[in-house]
C-alpha cells in the first residue's frame, strides 16, 4: 500500500469553485479498483487550504488514477488552474 498526501492552496476567491469540483473527483476516484481511500478535506479556519488523503494498493494503481479520465478532467483541467500552490508527498506504511 502507498499513501499520497496532497496539500493545495487555492488562489484567492477560488476556494468555493474548487470545493464544488472535488466531490465529483472524489466519487470517481473511489470507484477505481486500486483506490483504497480518497478523502478531500477543507481547512476549518482557512478555506483556501485543502488536504487530499489518498491510499492505493500500489504504485501501479496510483498511475492508473493519475492517467484516468476523471483525474485529467477534474484535477488537471479544472482544479489545478485555480491553485496557487500544490505539495504532494508519497508515504509507505511501516
Amino acid at each position: 500500500m502507498i499513501c499520497l498526501n496532497v496539500k493545495l492552496l487555492a488562489k484567492a476567491g477560488e476556494e468555493q469553485k474548487i470545493a464544488g469540483l472535488f466531490p465529483a473527483l472524489q466519487a470517481e476516484s473511489r470507484k477505481e479498483p486500486g483506490c483504497l481511500m480518497y478523502v478531500v478535506h477543507q481547512h476549518a479556519e482557512e478555506p483556501r487550504r485543502f488536504l487530499v488523503y489518498e491510499q492505493y494498493r500500489d504504485e501501479e494503481a496510483l498511475a492508473v488514477h493519475r492517467n484516468s479520465h476523471h483525474f485529467q478532467h477534474y484535477a488537471t483541467r479544472q482544479i489545478y488552474p485555480l491553485v496557487e500552490s500544490r505539495e504532494a508527498e508519497l508515504y509507505r506504511p511501516l
